[in-house]
Parts: structure tokens; C-alpha cells; sequence
């Protein structure tokens, strides 16, 4: 489809399109249609348990033969502060009031684990064709471990620095996350979000940075942004929210009439629901609680708190305290399978380019 193949040829997929890892919308059965139609699946993990990670692999490797990618977080734990999560759970107090929780019942907890020994043991036993990485890369003895299990690594870049970066450590693509991405910022050296760039201009600019190929992510929806991103010298593209109203997602139904609604101006940068910039859709706490807090604790420390809050909101057929993961193109998309998404976006891009 595009003039430039090193990512097909590199994954061994049909189409250049990958299916973004969103952690918690994402599973097997997504994963698997994705891949089935010729792009690449890919399975999150950074919320699932290792057994829930080998049932779900143990799912896909039945379901198909077609290449497959299993995506991890590397952040760094941070050191926990009694003090500071018991301040985030004071300042939530009127919510948990307002649903009747006892906010000293409120658990405490990660809720998203790095990659590890054990997620390494998962890829040399499982042996995916590729591994990606968001907030960085692990120590390089794991990333030497996942390379010695054949599996081609990615990782997620919002600057060039990062772009750099990742090349030097070893990477075979790089996935060029522009601002309108959804979900979270794979941020790992420029903390300021304000300074980071968009994808029409991150993408030329991290292509003439670094010699690998590089995966276009942000704000691509439909064939046209495809078209355009291949233009700009991406030799990928990335897919995440155009997926979530997929009926193979595990996207909440709240969560997918927000979606249906979605607007241009409706998408903000938040860490209120886990610590860390995240694109979603407005709702009531983004609103009255940030959209960016400094109360609240450190990535991923600030989930469990506001855990309580969302299933009780959940269970009374409300969205207003969930994450509503969105990159700033959802009006564009439009619920429909994921293997006939995954060909449309290929086959559209492919009559504007020969055009």
C-alpha cells in the first residue's frame, strides 16, 4: 500500500496498520480481528496479571497465526507517600460522601505493573513476533532477553530527543506519538506536556532524526490522516481510538455514548485518574477535580482512590468518574468491525496516495 514497506516486511503483516494497546478497552478478541484482517494486534498488559496475560495469548495463538504485538509499561515505581495519597483521598471525600463510600476504605495499590522478570519470562515462553514499550525501554538486560526471543522492539517517542534516544538503546521502529494521541503520554524524557508537538509536525521531524522506521500515532482515524501520515515519511501508522467502538473492544457502554458524542473540543490532557497525562473526554471529575491536579499522587498511585468512585458512578449507569480514553480525532470515527476498520483505513489511504 505505501511506497515505503520496511514495516510490513519488519512485522511481517499485510497492512501497516497497528492497533494502539489501550490497557483496559483492548483484549484477545480485538487483538485477533486486527491481525486476522492483515494489520498488527496488539494485546495490553500493563493491567493484567501474568496469568491473565497467558490466557489471553493462549487465546490468540489458537485463534490465529498472524503476527501479534504485546505492549508493557517500563515506568519506574514510584516510592509510596502515606501522605500524600491520604491528602488525594481527603480531597475526594465529597465524592466518596455523595455515594455513600468510606474513604478510609479505599484501597491502595498500583493497578498498572512495569515490565519485569516475570513479564519477560511471559515473551521468551509466548514468543511475539513483536514486544512495544510505553514510558521508555527496560534495563537492557531485559530488553537483550525479549530481542533473544525474536521479537522486534518499539517503543513510544514524543519528541525527537526521545526518538533519539530509543534508536540508540536499540529499537527497530518508533512510534512518533503526536499530542492528539489518546490515552497516555509516552512521555519518558520531556516531562513539560505544553512543549510537546503535534503529529503532522513530529512525525517529518522524528523520520529525518533516526534511520528506523517510525510509526505514526495521534489523531488518525480515517484513510485520509493514513494518507497524510505517509506523506509526512511515516512508514506505519498506530490506531487507537477509531477501535474503541469496535464490537470486539471491551469498551465500557458509557464510555462508548461519550464516544458517539465526541467533538473536536472536547478532549483534554488529565492526570486525575492515574497520576500521569492522559488524553480523554471531558467528564464531571476532569472537570471539577483538573484536568491536571498537583494533588494527586504519582503515577500509577492515584488510580486506586478514584476506583471506588467509578463503580459505584458505573453501577448507576453514569460515566462522570470514569477514564474516557479519546485522541482529539473521535468525531470522526464510527462504530464498525475491527477487521473491516483495519482494510477500510488501508484501502482508503492507498486510492488518496495513488491519487
Amino acid at each position: 500500500m505505501a511506497r515505503d514497506t520496511r514495516i510490513t516486511e519488519l512485522f511481517g503483516i499485510d497492512l501497516p496498520i497497528l492497533l494502539a494497546p489501550m490497557a483496559g478497552s483492548a483484549g484477545s478478541e480485538l487483538a485477533i480481528a486486527v491481525s486476522a484482517a492483515g494489520g498488527l494486534g496488539s494485546l495490553p498488559c500493563a493491567m493484567l496479571t501474568p496469568e491473565k496475560i497467558r490466557a489471553e495469548m493462549g487465546v490468540i495463538r489458537q485463534r490465529t497465526d498472524r503476527p501479534v504485538n504485546l505492549n508493557f509499561f517500563c515506568h519506574v515505581p514510584p516510592t509510596p507517600d502515606a501522605e500524600r495519597e491520604a491528602a488525594w483521598r481527603e480531597r475526594l471525600r465529597p465524592y466518596y460522601s455523595e455515594f455513600g463510600i468510606d474513604p478510609d476504605a479505599a484501597p491502595a495499590g498500583a493497578g498498572r505493573n512495569p515490565f519485569n522478570e516475570e513479564s519477560c519470562a511471559i515473551v521468551e515462553e509466548f514468543r511475539p513476533e513483536v514486544v512495544s514499550f510505553h514510558f521508555g525501554l527496560p534495563d537492557t538486560g531485559l530488553v537483550e532477553r525479549v530481542r533473544a526471543a525474536g521479537a522486534k522492539i518499539i517503543a513510544s517517542a514524543t519528541t525527537v530527543a526521545e526518538a533519539r534516544f530509543l534508536e540508540e538503546n536499540g529499537c527497530d521502529a518508533i512510534i512518533a506519538q503526536g499530542v492528539e494521541a489518546g490515552g497516555h503520554r509516552g512521555v519518558f524524557l520531556e516531562p513539560d506536556i505544553a512543549t510537546q508537538p503535534g503529529t503532522l509536525a513530529l512525525v517529518p521531524q522524528v523520520v529525518d532524526a533516526v534511520s528506523v522506521p517510525v510509526i505514526a500515532a495521534g489523531g488518525i482515524s480515517d484513510g485520509r490522516a493514513v494518507a497524510a501520515c505517509f506523506m509526512l515519511g511515516a512508514s506505519g501508522v498506530q490506531v487507537g481510538t477509531a477501535y474503541l467502538q469496535s464490537p470486539e473492544a471491551l469498551t465500557s457502554p458509557g464510555h462508548r455514548d461519550a464516544l458517539a458524542l465526541a467533538r473536536d473540543d472536547r478532549t483534554v490532557l488529565t492526570n486525575v485518574f492515574t497520576g500521569r497525562p492522559a488524553r480523554g473526554l471531558l467528564n464531571r471529575f476532569v472537570t471539577e477535580v483538573g484536568p491536571m491536579s498537583e494533588e494527586a499522587p504519582a503515577f500509577p498511585l492515584a488510580t486506586a482512590a478514584v476506583g471506588p468512585l467509578r463503580a459505584a458512578a458505573e453501577k448507576a449507569g453514569v460515566s462522570d468518574f470514569s477514564p474516557l480514553w479519546a485522541g482529539q480525532a473521535a468525531a470522526l470515527s464510527a462504530p464498525m468491525p475491527a477487521g473491516e476498520l483495519t482494510v477500510k483505513l488501508a484501502r482508503d489511504a492507498e486510492k488518496l496516495l495513488r491519487g
